[in-house]
């Protein structure tokens, strides 16, 4: 069973259609890159799959309606903008978040840890840099080890040496069985993906392998690829 499948998907706004019909398949265990332009879906294909979007069609989260009650405890989501507590620490809005999933203290630590805020535990998140309350939202995200973890353009922000930290960490989660969605419109993050699904004006233009998109195309980067394929669509339309 794949962990998001989607069939003739559509979302409608302002009855302009967001996303046209879609099938698609995330694998299990992957880091699965949703790459596009601003614009082409991806915030509202995220939103479907965490069961925030009113739909037409089918998706299915773990064999389950997308928005099941019973996915709450496996999906994780981190929003573009940090959803935490300005007014009060980091390690104060872990432990809330915490008592809400029921989540002991011990995984608190670990979180910290993971996102590397160690030395910013006890700071007021409204003291944090940008990039260091993104990662205040992504140790919330992970407390409760989702099985599904959803990211919205979750490194902006962020400097080279971390944003290498973090896509490590994104795989060593897969690897350990947790699958992610990685919403990107920067071509080269990307290529730290195993599988892509390119969305274009609310359309798949693939959804397969990163290795497969590049032999389909004959390119060495996702960013060419990417451009190869809207030609060749082009050129066949």
């Amino acid at each position: 069973m794949d962990a998001i499948s989607a069939n003739n998907l559509s979302v409608k706004k302002s009855r302009k259609e967001v996303l046209n019909k879609l099938d698609l398949r995330v694998k299990r265990g992957t880091v699965t890159g949703l790459i596009g332009p601003s614009g082409s879906g991806k915030t509202t294909l995220i939103r479907a799959v965490v069961g925030a979007q009113t739909l037409q069609g089918e998706l299915n989260i773990f064999g389950l309606p997308a928005g099941s009650p019973a996915l709450r405890s496996d999906v994780g989501y981190v929003t573009q903008s940090p959803a935490v507590y300005g007014d009060i620490s980091v390690i104060e809005n872990l432990q809330y978040f915490a008592a809400l999933m029921n989540v002991g203290s011990s995984a608190i630590d670990t979180v910290i840890h993971q996102v590397d805020l160690d030395s910013q535990r006890n700071q007021l998140v409204s003291d944090l840099s940008g990039g260091q309350r993104a990662r205040v939202s992504l140790a919330v995200a992970l407390l409760g080890e989702p099985k599904l973890l959803v990211l919205d353009e979750p490194t902006v922000g962020l400097d080279p040496i971390l944003r290498n930290h973090i896509w490590s960490m994104f795989h060593d989660l897969a690897e350990a069985g947790t699958t992610l969605l990685v919403s990107s419109h920067v071509m080269d993050e990307a290529d730290r993906c195993d599988e892509l699904i390119l969305l274009r004006d609310g359309d798949v233009l693939w959804n397969d392998t990163r290795a497969a998109l590049l032999t389909k195309t004959g390119q060495s980067s996702v960013g060419d690829a990417f451009v190869s394929i809207i030609e060749s669509k082009g050129a066949s339309a």
